[in-house]
């Protein structure tokens, strides 16, 4: 857990493949940025495109995609200097990991974080992610 200033927060950070499903999960605190989880999710994964939102528009990011041959299709934040472009059409497929995000909350437990310990509330997210592979 990660201390915000909301108080003690926990942020999920989950990857999913073309229908939506999920693939690898990862927790960190609250503090910490998007970004940085980023590469430990995507380590060891093959794909022709990576869809992610503005908070995963780092140069970092952008170059550990391209040298696993994989498309970013990444909105530029608007800080940026060099505005990339991207793929609008294929970002509206991005709504596949917001609705796999829903179908998690669904359970109460996850959604209101019951669980103060990390390996306890982990363990609680693999098992919905198992019971989303099984529908």
């Amino acid at each position: 857990m990660g201390r915000s200033r909301g108080g003690l927060t926990t942020k999920i950070h989950l990857l999913c493949d073309g229908l939506g499903r999920p693939l690898r999960l990862l927790l960190t605190g609250g503090q910490k940025a998007d970004c940085q989880s980023a590469t430990t999710l995507l380590a060891g994964q093959s794909a022709k495109v990576v869809i992610a939102d503005k908070g995963y528009d780092t140069n970092e990011i952008r170059t550990f995609i391209r040298s696993r041959k994989m498309k970013a299709v990444i909105p530029a934040k608007r800080t940026r200097k060099h505005q990339y472009r991207h793929d609008k059409k294929l970002y509206g497929q991005r709504n596949l990991i917001e609705r796999c995000f829903g179908k998690l909350k669904m359970y109460r437990r996850i959604a209101t974080r019951f669980d103060r310990n990390d390996s306890h509330f982990i363990s609680l997210l693999y098992l919905a992610c198992s019971i989303l592979w099984l529908n």
